[in-house]
């Protein structure tokens, strides 16, 4: 299985991603998160200047955040730093826009947003529509400002078949995160075929999967700090779904629950607030602060993390990569130069 690495966006990023590319790994992605991390199209164009082979990605953006013309404009000019090396991820915005207080947007929006990013990244013109008015739009100079010829990779974010078969309909693979159960990714990919058969699509697409790895020392305890640091970033950010989300926080265990409750008392917030996205997101997928750390509890370290030790860790990932998943992305918290070179040694060639 292929490896990578996510990162949040911010100034500095590119030399984390020279040396991504130097230790081997596939591909570099950052987040898309508005008011929480830095703009993903200036921290990967830094990244573009910086590399020569690893692939670049977006991580994931939404039709709720830009427009197809302006989404599009970027991820082209990104084509043009770094020809057939971008990878752009779409989705809902479940986070980027529960940041801004906002739902995410709708299936239909997604699927239209990315058959435009598709049309427009290839040079071709698209339907373009601003409430009843609707225009047909391309790149009208394209030579020497953006980048049409090489293919941008496209993939959808997907935790459930709806979402797949709308990969399946455009031809675009599939990313998730945290996402860890072999059999759920058998399911998307089988609902993404039988949507891609039906239409007509037959081209080879990838899967992603955004995770955290620790790998465990002889007798280190599963749960301890420093298992807790390097995943809990994840954890919390699966507490923080349960708060937007009452059918998610319906499915958790009463000790889950507990954590969910304790985080609104840290954040000095309820699930009612509506204002509450100025203080639930603060640290996002950032390294865990130490009061955040009893927040994650073992459940949340079972499901949302990669622990084990070696041999175990190699084994997951075997069934993963047997369910369906190409490349393994690893977002490093704790010391992201050191923690890729074990990553690099435990997973590269």
């Amino acid at each position: 299985m292929r490896t990578g690495i996510v990162m949040t966006a911010r100034p500095g990023l590119e030399r984390l991603a020279a040396r991504a590319e130097e230790l081997g790994f596939s591909s570099f992605w950052v987040y898309d998160t508005p008011m929480v991390h830095g703009d993903p199209f200036v921290s990967l164009a830094l990244c573009a200047e910086s590399t020569s082979r690893i692939r670049l990605g977006i991580g994931v953006t939404s039709p709720a955040l830009r427009s197809a013309p302006a989404a599009a404009a970027a991820l082209s000019s990104l084509n043009a730093l770094a020809p057939g090396r971008i990878i752009c991820g779409v989705g809902t915005g479940n986070t980027a826009r529960r940041t801004l207080g906002m739902r995410p947007a709708k299936t239909a929006e997604l699927e239209s947003f990315t058959a435009a990013l598709q049309d427009l990244t290839a040079g071709r013109e698209t339907a373009y529509r601003e409430g009843t008015r609707t225009r047909s739009v391309r790149f009208l100079h394209a030579g020497g400002y953006v980048n049409v010829e090489d293919p941008v990779e496209f993939v959808v974010a997907a935790f459930g078949p709806k979402v797949a078969a709308v990969a399946g309909r455009l031809g675009t693979g599939l990313i998730s995160f945290a996402l860890h159960a072999p059999a759920v990714w058998s399911a998307l990919g089988h609902a993404r075929r039988s949507a891609a058969q039906a239409a007509g699509n037959s081209e080879k697409t990838h899967a992603y999967l955004i995770s955290s790895l620790y790998v465990l020392a002889d007798g280190e305890d599963r749960y301890g700090d420093e298992v807790k640091d390097a995943m809990g970033h994840i954890a919390v950010s699966a507490l923080i779904l349960a708060v937007e989300n009452p059918a998610f926080r319906a499915s958790l265990t009463p000790e889950e629950a507990g954590a969910v409750d304790r985080l609104l008392q840290l954040r000095g917030t309820t699930a009612t607030d509506p204002d509450r996205h100025h203080t639930l997101y603060r640290n996002y997928l950032g390294r865990l602060t130490t009061e955040d750390r009893d927040l994650v509890v073992p459940s949340l370290v079972d499901t949302f993390g990669l622990v084990g030790t070696e041999d175990r860790i190699r084994q997951r990932i075997d069934a993963l990569e047997q369910s369906g998943v190409d490349e393994l992305v690893i977002q490093p918290v704790v010391d992201p130069e050191a923690e890729m070179a074990e990553l690099a040694r435990l997973l590269l060639p």
